[in-house]
């Protein structure tokens, strides 16, 4: 029998202590939004639509780096919810844009609200100079890489 490759610990991974963090942040976060009938995508769309004019969902979907396809599923979702509306652009009649109603631009400050508490929950432990530290190496990361998808999930 030949022996087996050594092969590292999972935990010897950074990416696996990032996913053990943010899983248990996101399902947090999940389960605070079920509590309103908002999934996180959902959220993300609805805080991209916050203070903005009427939007094509061509650009939402650049901005969240996501298909339009997608954009047209979670839309058509919101839609039914009342949250957003889907109406013919002013400035051309053949697009469409998508902007929040009244009750859904009502309903981003108390998400907003769940998702600072999230943080929070999480994230207190740490002192100011330690949370400072994790968001710059975070972001240092997220540049050095050119990530620019928003995350959803």
């Amino acid at each position: 029998m030949s022996p087996v490759p050594p092969v590292s610990d999972l935990s010897a991974h950074i990416g696996f202590w990032l996913r053990m963090v943010s899983n248990h942040v996101s399902q947090a976060f999940a389960a605070k939004l079920a509590g309103k009938d908002v999934t996180a995508a959902e959220w993300s769309l609805m805080r991209m639509l916050y203070s903005q004019e009427p939007t094509p969902p061509s650009r939402l979907a650049d901005a969240m780096g996501m298909t339009r396809g997608a954009i047209t599923k979670l839309a058509d979702r919101l839609i039914a919810k009342a949250l957003i509306v889907r109406e013919a652009s002013a400035s051309d009649g053949r697009a469409q844009t998508l902007a929040l109603t009244e009750r859904g631009t009502a309903l981003v400050p108390t998400l907003a609200a769940l998702a600072d508490r999230n943080d929070a929950e999480f994230f207190d432990c740490l002192n100011s100079g330690e949370r400072e530290t994790l968001v710059n190496l975070l972001k240092s990361l997220v540049e050095r890489r050119q990530m620019s998808a928003i995350p959803i999930a």
